[in-house]
């Protein structure tokens, strides 16, 4: 069974996920950790817990969620995946990080690259890969159909959306990512949303005034 730690970091609020489940491997997504005492957050869960980290994912790289990207690279020696279309965001990040003040900011490169109809495989877990653009062209979200619940990064939030005014957004396509790959997958679908507390697609259906 998965178990789901999540961490807040950085001055965007941004959560972080570690995902793991009985045989002690697991996965990160979007490391948004920025500061000493992050890094060392991450680490002594990561040993406290005798996990044993196999893979780094980005739902999408703007630099609040993939600050951590080198960190996570440089001490785990594992791979970075993301998908191609979001090469483009994940480049433009060295000026964004200029232009917020935020030093130092190091990039990373990608190793590996994701599509919808892939498999994320650690220990006994699987996680089903869906492209949800819209936020940025090259989102993904990650879904566990066995226990009901979505790594959504920014597509959906608690009665909100993603920012579609950032260069490579579409409002447009955002909101045809959530009605046609989110909702269908059933109004008890947990969604960890990549800044805020979680939602469930049911009450995003009824509540969200957005959609």
């Amino acid at each position: 069974m998965i178990q789901v730690q999540t961490f807040t970091f950085n001055p965007f609020s941004e959560n972080t996920y570690i995902l793991y489940d009985e045989s002690k491997e697991a996965v990160i997504i979007d490391p948004g950790n920025n500061t000493t005492q992050e890094n060392q957050a991450i680490t002594d869960f990561i040993s406290e817990n005798d996990l044993k980290l196999v893979s780094l994912l980005n739902t999408h790289a703007h630099i609040d969620h993939v600050f951590g990207n080198q960190f996570i690279k440089d001490t785990y020696d594992v791979k970075l995946k993301l998908h191609e279309k979001d090469i483009p965001t994940l480049k433009a990040n060295v000026q964004v990080a200029q232009m917020y003040g935020i030093q130092p900011f190091v990039e990373s490169e990608p190793d590996e690259f994701m599509e919808e109809g892939d498999k994320i495989n650690f220990g006994n877990s699987e996680l089903d890969i869906l492209f949800v653009p819209g936020h940025a062209p090259g989102h993904v979200a990650f879904v566990s159909q066995e226990q009901k619940f979505i790594i959504g990064g920014d597509v959906l939030f608690l009665q909100s959306i993603g920012r579609t005014d950032f260069p490579g957004c579409n409002h447009q396509d955002l909101l045809d990512s959530i009605r046609h790959k989110f909702f269908p997958l059933g109004d008890d679908f947990v969604v960890h949303s990549g800044h805020g507390p979680t939602t469930t697609i049911g009450h995003e259906k009824q509540y969200n005034p957005f959609l």
